[in-house]
């Protein structure tokens, strides 16, 4: 952890009695990492994208490999396709993913790590729409786009298997998707419907859209500019996508697969997470 003080939900109340031992660690630090891994005797690792990183992560990848890890679990992204090394770095969100996916080969090898390739997170609506829900008006950029809204607690789930367990099924790259296809403007509905709340959608245009993300999210431009590409893509009837990118709906049901639950709906994701939309 970078913040050793930071409660863990869930974990926080049992972790004395279940012999949890904090450690400190940050990924744009190789030194704190390979000195965690050391302490912890650790033989698999968890590791997700550190945005801005000069060298794809190598340097910290490196740090885990000398430290004796022998497993990583990568959280990269559902766009991540085809040969990996040809992604154009103007597609940034795959691009960058597939970067350190590269950087995970040259230190680890094919095998020496699983990349847990996740669909849109459900929590993404916090980002983009908690404040207009609480105000009671949300400006969406194409507001029928599709989003599969993964929970990141079944990502957790998933990963966790993995990392504790290893490989399953030989699987070097998991998809993981949410079990439904819902539309950004059926999402805002289905929140406002678990609050109690009237909310008004309004459809904003693309240079609004632009704006909002570089002004008010504070994103760099050719991320703004990958956003707005990817949201504002549209798809012929019958083809599955979701963020502007095509989903195999078999990969729907691999949260199912490699946990043993039920991946949830967005629904019951929003009803479990109330509180965050409230503060």
């Amino acid at each position: 952890m970078r913040d050793t003080q930071k409660p863990i939900p869930g974990l926080s109340s049992n972790e004395k009695d279940g012999g949890f031992t904090r450690v400190q660690a940050d990924l744009t630090k190789p030194e704190t990492v390979g000195d965690a891994v050391r302490q912890s005797q650790a033989t698999h690792a968890f590791i997700y994208l550190v945005f801005g990183s000069s060298d794809n992560m190598k340097a910290t990848i490196s740090a885990l490999k000398s430290a004796g890890i022998q497993l990583v679990v990568f959280l990269s992204s559902f766009t991540v396709r085809g040969d990996i090394a040809a992604i154009p770095s103007s597609e940034i969100i795959p691009y960058m993913h597939a970067q350190v996916e590269l950087s995970l080969q040259d230190v680890f090898g094919e095998n020496g790590f699983v990349a847990v390739r996740a669909g849109a997170f459900a929590s993404n609506i916090l980002l983009y729409h908690k404040k207009g829900i609480q105000e009671g008006h949300v400006k969406i950029y194409a507001p029928e786009s599709m989003m599969d809204c993964i929970a990141p607690e079944d990502i957790g789930r998933v990963s966790g298997t993995v990392l504790a367990k290893g490989p399953q099924d030989e699987q070097r790259a998991i998809y993981l998707h949410g079990p439904e296809l819902t539309s950004q403007s059926d999402c805002v509905k289905i929140v406002a419907s678990v609050l109690g709340k009237e909310v008004k959608i309004e459809e904003r245009d693309a240079e609004s859209a632009y704006k909002m993300f570089t002004e008010e999210e504070g994103m760099p431009p050719p991320l703004a500019v990958y956003l707005v590409k990817q949201f504002g893509k549209r798809f012929p009837e019958g083809v599955d996508a979701a963020f502007g990118t095509t989903i195999d709906r078999k990969h729907m049901e691999n949260v199912e697969r490699y946990s043993g639950k039920k991946a949830m709906t967005f629904k019951e994701w929003v009803e479990n997470n109330k509180a965050k939309f409230l503060s």
